[in-house]
């Protein structure tokens, strides 16, 4: 499994990389534009993408990564644990919404069966 970890934190994206662990091939990326160049080259099976970044925020990167691949499936893994945005993440095409502090649901959600996971579908 190829995944693409987006967010504006080092210390994060080792973070979710050490509770993935052996789940598969990592490649990183500190913001949104940076993750869209990146989908273009590695066609990750999975997207963890931050909401809060500069340049181009993970909303908007997920908007344009599920416009050029409608079968993309990105995650949003963020500290904000609200209504609103998770709201807006659905709208933005994310088949999930993970607060960081709980880590350990994301690995049983990439570790178990992910295919089952489909865009729209609420954690």
């Amino acid at each position: 499994m190829t995944i693409l970890i987006v967010d504006d934190n080092p210390a994060m994206r080792r973070a979710i990389r050490y509770f993935l662990g052996d789940l598969g091939e990592f490649h990183e990326c500190s913001d949104g534009s940076e993750a869209l160049d990146a989908y273009t080259t590695f066609h990750p099976d999975w997207v963890l993408m931050d909401i809060r970044m500069p340049v181009l925020d993970g909303l908007s990167a997920t908007r344009q990564i599920m416009a050029a691949d409608a079968n993309a499936r990105v995650l949003i893994v963020t500290d904000y644990d609200d209504k609103q945005l998770r709201s807006a993440a659905t709208g933005a095409g994310a088949c999930g919404y993970i607060v960081k502090s709980d880590l350990v649901t994301l690995r049983a959600i990439l570790g178990s069966q992910p295919d089952q996971l489909t865009r729209g579908e609420a954690l």
